[in-house]
């Protein structure tokens, strides 16, 4: 398998690969339906979509050491996004690395925080709003982590929408899913009888709201809140997700997830590479 010329640093490792490899959607040509054999390989392709993400270029500036056209690049990010491919490849880095620590594969505890971002001239007026707290006219993104800082789910939103509004949403979305969850730590703006009424009687949710102390001045660690308040820290070390640029919230979304796709891979990659289990884990997918 041919590999670009140029290696980048957001580019996949042997072994991050080997982990990628086997949780890629099915070739159309391997399927009962059939379908033409891809022309490029997808190693390349996912390397060219880590860089956009990583390096925060636009689209049509995909080095042409990549040799693949930007339009087949975004295509298959468009594809893989509106499918689902992302979120399942997430819950299975983030199952191997919980249960490498030693913890059940699924949390059952969470932490959720809404972080405002700018957003560029190419968001549409629909899609975004003005954070009145925040000062900010942009989108708005809900993030939902597991105690570690790992990305359960998430929603990209205009900036006016309250954090409540959307909370209800994600909720009840992973309720759907994982009826186990019991307990969810956040912030004042989810605190509210109401809201956290129907939590408790609708999903069966404890909203647990983790103050600021009132006598705080300036920048203070608060406890289960840091957490998400670094993976947002995380989120943003990827330069496409400095500001949004998307037409699309779901691309906005998927740009985030490719992010912690990046991080997680890499995180487990290193704790694969410690053991004995690095040829193995190689050999297996070759």
């Amino acid at each position: 398998m041919l590999l670009p010329l140029y290696r980048y640093p957001s580019d996949t490792s042997d072994l991050e690969w080997a982990l990628l490899e086997r949780l890629r959607p099915t070739p159309a040509c391997q399927t009962p339906k059939g379908g033409a054999p891809e022309k490029w390989p997808r190693r390349r392709v996912v390397d060219s979509i880590r860089y956009i993400v990583d390096n925060g270029a636009k689209w049509r500036a995909l080095p042409a050491d990549f040799g693949i056209p930007w339009r087949t690049v975004f295509g298959y990010f468009a594809r893989w996004a509106k499918a689902g491919v992302l979120k399942r490849i997430l819950d299975q880095l983030r199952r191997r690395l919980r249960l490498r620590g030693s913890r059940c594969p699924w949390p059952v505890r969470l932490i959720i925080d809404a972080q405002s971002v700018k957003g560029a001239e190419t968001v549409s007026k629909a899609t975004r709003g003005w954070d009145q707290g925040k000062m900010i006219n942009g989108r708005k993104r809900h993030l939902i982590v597991d105690q570690d800082g790992l990305l359960v789910d998430l929603l990209v939103t205009p900036a006016d929408v309250q954090e409540r509004t959307a909370a209800r949403i994600l909720l009840t979305r992973l309720h759907a899913e994982h009826p186990e969850i019991v307990l969810v730590w956040a912030d004042n703006a989810y605190g509210g009888e109401e809201f956290t009424t129907w939590v408790q009687d609708a999903l069966g949710i404890t909203i647990k709201v983790v103050p600021r102390p009132k006598d705080a001045d300036g920048f203070v660690v608060l406890p289960k809140r840091w957490v998400v308040e670094r993976s947002n820290s995380w989120t943003m070390r990827a330069r496409r997700n400095a500001r949004d640029y998307e037409r699309l919230m779901p691309h906005a979304e998927a740009h985030i997830q490719w992010a912690f796709i990046t991080l997680m891979s890499r995180r487990l990659a290193r704790q694969l590479r410690r053991t004995e289990a690095v040829p193995a884990a190689i050999a297996a997918a070759a």
